[in-house]
């Protein structure tokens, strides 16, 4: 076994498939298939179910996934040992990020980090949920990640630092028959059509409190993609509870902002591996305020 077939193995895993895989690769399909059949034939047991469907990783393969991405990042660590002496002066940064923590404080702290590593490629990939940044981080896919949780973060798979918090507030187009000012009570919504995102994000559960506490509080629209969330309130199909981060936003695009009576708020987490981490990982986890770790 050795460092390309595992490179080759994760890149079918990620592409879902040998033809995209080899594409990724820009190697010919019959060379990445001929890679991964002698892998097979090393370990003994095949790590892929090929039918007329595709592919599907079999038990082996499935347990295969995440030592495959340690080797890939230890690998990346041991040679970045030299970039330390040179300053950082290339590599990749692969950073996980809900949809609000992407908006505020991510994309500032990208913006310190690239100043301070400017040719570090930064790869920030979305994740609607908390749950689902965690497990990226926790599997190898990212080396960082940043989300929001409405509850304390207690995972020992992962290292955690807490940044702040966000509040929750309302979005609303300016013909809605809301108060003056900009503080709203929880009791004014109910019977609103509001837009929310998937199960388990941060808006959803305080909307799913707020419908438990006895507000008649609908759903107009469910959709994974925030940024059409204020797109729909400015189009007149609902209003959206959003945390401060997009209140600048809406603002520019003429809608109203209000906190929300009483208030709520979403904790925002810095997440990275217990494992060792490259250098341009650990230069963005301490420049964030997370511990000094040990390489």
């Amino acid at each position: 076994m050795d460092s390309r077939q595992l490179t080759y193995f994760l890149a079918v895993v990620d592409c879902a498939g040998f033809g995209r895989a080899a594409e990724q690769l820009h190697v010919a399909q019959p060379s990445l298939s001929q890679a991964i059949r002698t892998l097979e034939r090393q370990l003994g047991t095949p790590l892929f179910h090929r039918n007329s469907r595709g592919i599907e990783l079999t038990e082996a393969g499935r347990a295969l996934v995440p030592p495959a991405r340690q080797v890939q990042r230890d690998l990346q660590a041991a040679g970045e040992v030299i970039d330390d002496v040179k300053g950082l002066r290339s590599g990749r940064l692969d950073i996980a990020g809900m949809p609000s923590p992407a908006v505020a404080p991510l994309s500032e702290m990208i913006s310190a980090f690239t100043d301070l590593a400017p040719d570090v490629t930064v790869n920030v990939l979305a994740r609607a949920t908390a749950d689902e940044v965690v497990e990226v981080v926790r599997s190898g896919v990212c080396e960082i990640g940043v989300l929001g949780t409405p509850h304390p973060l207690h995972d020992s798979t992962v290292v955690t630092h807490r940044l702040r918090s966000q509040r929750f507030v309302l979005v609303a187009a300016e013909s809605d028959d809301l108060p003056s000012g900009d503080i709203v009570q929880r009791e004014r919504l109910d019977g609103m059509r509001l837009i929310v995102g998937p199960q388990g994000t941060g808006m959803r559960l305080l909307i799913e409190e707020m419908r438990s506490s006895g507000l008649n509080v609908r759903i107009a629209v469910e959709t994974a993609h925030r940024e059409a969330i204020l797109t729909l309130v400015a189009n007149g199909v609902g209003n959206a509870v959003l945390t401060d981060a997009w209140a600048s936003i809406a603002r520019q695009l003429g809608l109203r902002v209000f906190a929300l009576e009483p208030p709520a708020y979403l904790g925002l987490w810095l997440v990275t591996r217990a494992s060792p981490i490259t250098a341009a990982a650990e230069t963005f986890w301490t420049m964030a305020g997370g511990p000094t770790r040990s390489r």
